[in-house]
């Protein structure tokens, strides 16, 4: 093995990309709404030109923000999501048959993740019995009342951000921009983490972790953040 193999600190997101990208492959991208985004690693993707993904997130992103530049360049074939409302031209795309829409309740969606995340295939939940969630999987009752089966998912590829993380990819989050984050870190077969600030090695309280390295495979410190917001809402006093 060369040094290349053990490499974990990128510079760019371009560069953090390479190797792992192929059409028709499966993308987690963490954030919710446009809170906890990793910005620069989806512009990067965007970039790269890489077609027919599917892409495992909570929601869509909106017009000019988040996943949603990667529905102006149609890269996206299938969302596998819990909210897109935000979005005219995902509702645009999926009215056309232009995208595929796989709908989850946003609770079975995080643990769909997780179980992915923890090597279980499958659970049972209670949730979306009897609507149309329910149809077409399989049902089972305990001690007298009815579930529904959902498999855990897994990605190719799982894109993060963080706040703080150091060169061996242990990662920190800030409030509520932590998210999804966590569990889908665990879950890609790659993870590629951008960060806020990145830091050494040891700089990091252990007790403060949130994601461990080990689920850490490519690490870059992120820059020109937008933090957007979708709906601002100030008082009028």
């Amino acid at each position: 093995m060369n040094d290349k193999t053990f490499k974990k600190v990128y510079k760019e997101a371009k560069e953090a990309l390479e190797g792992v990208l192929f059409d028709g492959m499966v993308v987690m991208s963490g954030g919710f709404g446009l809170c906890g985004l990793p910005e620069n690693l989806i512009l990067a993707l965007r970039d790269s030109r890489v077609k027919n993904l599917t892409v495992i997130s909570n929601n869509a992103g909106t017009e000019g923000q988040g996943l949603g530049l990667l529905l102006e360049t149609k890269q996206i074939k299938k969302a596998i999501s819990s909210y897109v409302g935000e979005n005219k031209l995902f509702e645009k795309q999926y009215l056309s048959g232009e995208i595929e829409l796989e709908f989850n309740p946003q609770g079975t969606l995080a643990e769909r993740v997780r179980a992915g995340g923890a090597g279980i295939p499958a659970f049972f939940t209670a949730t979306g019995v009897g609507t149309l969630v329910s149809e077409d999987k399989t049902h089972q009752s305990f001690k007298g009342k009815e579930y529904i089966m959902e498999t855990g998912l897994t990605a190719d590829l799982s894109i993060v951000k963080a706040w703080k993380g150091d060169k061996s990819g242990n990662l920190i989050y800030r409030k509520t921009a932590r998210n999804f984050n966590p569990v889908m870190a665990t879950a890609g077969k790659v993870t590629i983490a951008e960060v806020e600030e990145l830091c050494e090695v040891g700089e990091l309280d252990p007790d403060y972790i949130h994601t461990p390295g080990i689920y850490v495979n490519r690490i870059l410190e992120g820059k020109d953040y937008s933090k957007a917001i979708e709906n601002l809402t100030l008082s009028e006093e």
